[in-house]
């Protein structure tokens, strides 16, 4: 395996247009792992849903229950 710094070093002797493409290959993939937290988060808030470990409603409703004395 390659270290960062021979990483560094080799991107440097690409040409530019390798390097664009490169550059969007990474950019794509960070947005692809992007959407794979989003969703596996997604799954996990149904799934509480689903299993009466979450509530579901809107801002205000959560504002409320965050104001409310633990009295109520």
């Amino acid at each position: 395996m390659m270290t960062l710094q021979e990483i560094v070093e080799s991107i440097g002797t690409l040409s530019i247009e390798d390097r664009n493409e490169l550059f969007e290959l990474i950019r794509q993939q960070k947005i692809a792992e992007r959407e794979q937290e989003i969703l596996e988060n997604a799954r996990q808030v149904f799934n509480a849903l689903e299993m009466g470990t979450a509530k579901g409603g809107s801002f205000q409703d959560l504002k409320s229950y965050l104001l409310a004395d633990d009295d109520e």
